[in-house]
């Protein structure tokens, strides 16, 4: 399987797994049953339950053409709409378990899923440029995505509780930094991400660099006689669940 390294506005790296151009076609096809459904739906209201026919008939050709293309509209930015409220997936992507992420690794935006949008239609009508651009990129990037600085990367690799940015908290759990409101989603699952591999691999070195950043982002002056480091990071991300809601 193809890896990428994506180093993180933390300055931490980060491996992924890129899908492969198999689930990417998958996802392109399920998104096209879906779409071709909604073709259906469409149709069948516009003819059956509506009757709309005749009224279409009696109009120009231009305005034939301007409902037609009102009512194919939701097809046309279909990948666009789904992609920016989905943070990079469609629902076949979401069911392939595969999503968009920025290379840089900055959190994608609008602007980066309207520009693989606009590629869409040279890498969809010239499949074998699109399907050649995935293979022989070393991040199995089509062109939209070289254009956007994006990849697609897998998301199958098992999840637990201590991949995501969820704690067990207890009931009564009494939070000690209330600092860590400041935190983003993405800043605590950098976080506990890191702290779970250093504690795998028992690296010390990571450990400490992990508390000294979120002292200084916290701005936090830390009794070292009381908390240990490991002690310290495991608070911070239970304090994060708490204040957040966020618990299991």
């Amino acid at each position: 399987m193809s890896q990428i390294s994506i180093t993180t506005s933390q300055n931490v790296n980060i491996n992924f797994i890129l899908s492969s151009i198999g689930e990417r076609m998958a996802a392109f096809v399920i998104d096209w049953l879906i779409k071709g459904v909604y073709i259906a739906a469409i149709l069948y209201l516009f003819y059956s339950i509506f009757n709309l026919g005749n009224y279409l008939n009696s109009l120009d050709p231009w305005s034939q053409i301007t409902i037609y293309i009102l009512l194919m509209f939701p097809i046309t930015v279909y990948p666009l709409l789904f992609e920016s409220m989905m943070q990079g997936q469609t629902p076949g992507k979401r069911f392939m378990k595969i999503r968009v992420v920025k290379i840089d690794g900055y959190q994608a935006s609008f602007g980066d899923y309207l520009i693989r949008w606009v590629f869409r239609v040279v890498d969809t009508s010239m499949l074998i440029v699109g399907a050649l651009s995935i293979i022989l990129t070393k991040n199995n990037q089509r062109l939209g995505d070289i254009a956007a600085g994006t990849a697609v990367i897998s998301l199958k690799n098992s999840i637990n509780i201590s991949h995501t940015i969820l704690e067990n908290i207890q009931e009564d759990y009494k939070p000690t930094f209330p600092q860590v409101i400041g935190l983003s989603d993405n800043d605590m699952r950098i976080i506990k991400d890191n702290y779970v591999k250093a504690l795998k691999y028992d690296d010390r070195q990571i450990i400490t660099k992990l508390s000294n950043k979120i002292r200084e982002l916290l701005k936090l002056e830390i009794d070292s006689t009381k908390l240990t480091e490991r002690q310290f990071i495991g608070i911070v991300i239970k304090d994060y669940n708490f204040y957040t809601g966020k618990d299991s």
